[in-house]
Parts: structure tokens; sequence; C-alpha cells
């Protein structure tokens, strides 16, 4: 399987997932406010971790098939807003899934914010990286939504996997 074939449809599946529950979040009485919510307190509350989500992809597209992209700083300031921004991305990876990605072995350089430097494979970095750190926001958003009292359950989290559901044997 190559790595596009194993990112792309997990960025695609759990953006749309993202959305579910942040539609959820939009008719929950705490609406907007549940942007600002966090697991504790050192931690990046809900508008930040979107953030990250909507650009994760975009940052990996940009080191495994050499588009510019450019992450953005700001937070969604809303739900709503917040729903526009997964739209566009979810949109943008699906033009990114025409592209041609790097060799698996290519080489690739993850400099962090921090300053720490990793040198990487492609099929490294979407291993070890790109796919565990995109799994880590997306599951910290559902674990803030949960704490905070939304409705939410496993299925919400994995909304794909009804098409994989066996019907029950009719009688």
């Amino acid at each position: 399987m190559s790595i596009k074939e194993q990112i792309v449809p997990v960025w695609s599946q759990m953006l749309a997932a993202l959305d579910g529950l942040l539609a959820k979040a939009e008719a929950d009485p705490q609406g907007d406010a549940l942007l600002g919510a966090k697991l504790a307190e050192d931690m990046h509350d809900l508008s930040v971790q979107v953030r990250f989500l909507c650009n994760m992809p975009g940052e990996a597209v940009a080191r495994l098939a050499g588009i510019a992209f450019t992450s953005t700083e700001e937070n969604p300031g809303t739900l709503a807003e917040a729903r526009e921004w997964i739209a566009t991305r979810r949109k943008a990876i699906e033009e990114w899934s025409k592209l041609d990605f790097v060799a698996d072995d290519a080489a690739i350089e993850l400099v962090l914010p921090n300053g720490m430097t990793f040198d990487l494979n492609a099929q490294e970095y979407v291993r070890d990286w790109a796919l565990a750190q995109f799994y880590f926001h997306l599951t910290t958003a559902y674990a803030i939504l949960r704490k905070e009292g939304l409705a939410i359950g496993k299925i919400d989290f994995v909304p794909y996997m009804l098409r994989y559901m066996r019907q029950p044997a009719t009688a």
C-alpha cells in the first residue's frame, strides 16, 4: 500500500467525523463556548485542535508531494467557521489525492517549532508522525467534547465504519 493510500482516506474520513462531532456541538446549548474547552490547563483548547487538524494534511502534502502550503496561525472563532474550515480542507485533500507523492524511502526533514529536527523517510514520516499526530489531536478534540457533556460515542468517532456493517439476516 502506498503512503498516499494510507494517509489520504484517513484525513478525509476523520475530518468528516470531526465535522459530525462539531455539528452535534453546534446543537448543544454550550455551542461556540465549547471551542474554549480543554482537557487540562496545560493543553490546547478545542479551537486549537481544530486548527491543527485542518493544517496537518497540508503540512504533510507539502513534504510528500511538494505543494506550497502555509499553515494558519488563527483559530476558528465559531463552530460554523470550524466546520467551513473542515469542508475546505476536505476539498483540498480530494485535489491533493491526484498528486504524485514521493517514494516511500524519500528523505523527509521534519523541523518542529521548538527547534527539534527529525530525519525520516516518507514511510516513517507518515507512520510515525503524520498519522500519529493527526489521531492524537482528533482524539483530544473528541475527548474535550465528551468531557463537556456532549452526547457522543464511538460511532461518532468512526462513522465511516457503518459502510462495512453486516446487515442482520432476514428470516
